[in-house]
């Protein structure tokens, strides 16, 4: 099908003129355009607070802030990058631009309720921010009881700007779920639709199930907060460590929300930049599934060193290491695939294979916090961070970047400038593994996490990792910089320059508002390389 571009044919782009065919939009490339613009804004803010951090951490002893404000900065960071960038990042950005293109659907099956989810997501983060007029929130992301009772006011909005915002992930989840099952092009059956729909479709269950849990825990803090009811309250006969349970409840499978659309992308990255049809569909496919159900009984492993029984410790370590079955099928078939495949190293292939080293890192490293006698030396100590990072970041966010770099042409018609795209990724590996490997010694050697200050001897790796965070900055300026670049003087993009075989690269770039010209029909698998 030929393209004339982003400026010839008619498409969702100048489909209607002004801001308030935008704000008021109900097509869903147009609402994932505007979750890509808000998400990136919040990453900003995120990213300038995790510099901040890294930056008062170079030596012993106070640097740039005092440790009171230090305590804001971490939570902040913490709460922005988690609630606002992470969870909703592939899922509402993403997902809402091409899941429905994926399947051959005009749209989702509750385009309102998409735009109220964006809605959602920025009057959460607007009542979040009000916390700020009171002093900031000084609790960390995870608000743990009894601290977090103790500061009212700024907790108050916290809570319930992540409260507001867990409807934004509801709402997205339920279009999903729905769409997936109601809206697929004729022959598109369950067994044909691509591996990204998969994920977004386990990661909607999640979604779903697991939200309205920490909404209910957020909503208690907050009545505990402003009527002084005693459900964390040890002083009133409550217990924080319910109110651990009722937080990992969600949070830990919000860890799969997070990573779990991620492996959707990079199984889309490797079968296109590999040239081969992807080795395993089925067992990626279910493994996705199989993901999300473990996702919900293993967060115990949270609490090994909180009080509960030494039963309960074997049984959440058992389930905790059962979630590196599916998750290792996923990987061995990704390598399977590239095994003898035609291999272009272009940009978004190299963040899917940085994504497939860093996240590996970040999973092996999870079977020692995993195993009861090894996390009982590591909690709380920086080996956590290490891991968390390379999880959530050298995961998640790599395939955000793959992804974006990947369908930027499908979006908008243009190309973004290779080499540019690949000094970003460099600036970006090296950065995070300079930054976050040496919290691994960190840790070992005993460094707490969440302190403003440390020993002297922890000082030199502490120096290496600051330097590592400013390189990883520098490789998101270089990123931002290629997409603007791309967005004013990309050359234009035909309708399938990387010769893929999904159902979103059969109509034009960028594409028209009703996604496809004639509702197209199945006849094959997603990725049927010859």
């Amino acid at each position: 099908m030929a393209s004339t571009g982003a400026h010839g044919e008619h498409n969702y782009l100048n489909h209607q003129k002004g801001l308030w065919s935008w704000l008021t939009s109900l097509d869903h490339k147009r609402i994932g355009i505007m979750y890509f613009i808000t998400v990136m804004i919040f990453f900003l803010v995120g990213g300038l607070f995790a510099l901040a951090i890294r930056t008062e951490l170079w030596s012993t002893g106070e640097t740039i802030m005092t440790a009171e404000t230090y305590a804001r900065v971490m939570t902040y960071h913490g709460a922005v990058m988690v609630f606002l960038v992470i969870i909703p990042g592939i899922p509402a950005f993403l997902g809402n631009f091409f899941l429905p293109m994926q399947i051959g659907a005009k749209d989702v099956a509750f385009p309102r309720l998409n735009l109220m989810s964006w809605y959602c997501l920025l009057l959460g983060a607007g009542v979040a921010l009000l916390s700020l007029l009171y002093g900031g929130a000084d609790t960390g992301w995870t608000f743990y009881t009894p601290y977090s009772i103790k500061h009212a006011p700024a907790v108050i909005c916290m809570t319930l700007g992540v409260f507001i915002a867990g409807f934004s992930s509801i709402l997205t989840g339920l279009n999903f779920v729905v769409t997936t099952h109601k809206l697929r092009a004729p022959g598109m059956t369950m067994n044909r639709i691509p591996l990204f729909v998969w994920a977004l479709y386990s990661t909607a269950i999640i979604q779903v199930l697991a939200t309205p849990v920490l909404a209910i825990t957020v909503v208690l803090l907050a009545a505990e907060n402003i009527f002084g009811i005693g459900f964390f309250d040890p002083a009133l006969g409550g217990d924080p460590v319910l109110f651990q349970h009722f937080f990992w409840f969600y949070s830990h499978p919000a860890v799969y929300i997070m990573i779990l659309p991620a492996f959707g992308v990079i199984s889309e990255l490797i079968t296109t930049f590999a040239r081969k049809t992807i080795f395993g569909y089925t067992a990626i496919a279910y493994s996705s599934l199989a993901i999300a159900a473990v996702s919900f009984f293993v967060w115990g492993h949270h609490m090994f060193v909180s009080g509960q029984s030494e039963f309960a410790g074997v049984v959440f370590s058992f389930l905790t290491m059962l979630v590196g079955v599916p998750t290792a099928i996923k990987l061995f078939n990704w390598i399977a695939t590239l095994y003898k495949g035609s291999i272009n190293l272009a940009s978004p292939m190299l963040f899917a294979l940085g994504f497939m080293f860093l996240f590996t890192i970040g999973g092996v490293t999870g079977i020692f916090l995993a195993t009861v006698a090894t996390d009982v030396h590591f909690h709380d100590t920086y080996f956590v961070v290490a891991h968390f990072h390379y999880v959530m970041v050298g995961g998640t966010l790599m395939a955000i970047m793959g992804g974006i770099y990947y369908w930027f042409p499908k979006m908008f018609g243009k190309l973004c400038n290779d080499a540019w795209a690949r000094i970003s990724f460099v600036f970006i590996f090296v950065g995070f593994n300079v930054t976050f490997y040496p919290q691994f010694v960190l840790g070992s050697l005993g460094m707490p996490r969440r302190y403003f200050d440390y020993l002297p001897e922890y000082e030199h790796l502490n120096k290496v990792s600051t330097i590592g965070s400013y390189l990883i900055g520098i490789g998101f300026v270089v990123a931002l910089i290629t997409i603007i670049h791309g967005l004013l003087k990309g050359k234009p993009a035909g309708p399938n320059p990387w010769g893929a075989k999904t159902l979103e690269w059969q109509t034009s770039s960028p594409p028209p508002h009703e996604n496809f010209h004639t509702t197209p029909i199945v006849t094959a698998g997603p990725y049927e390389y010859r």
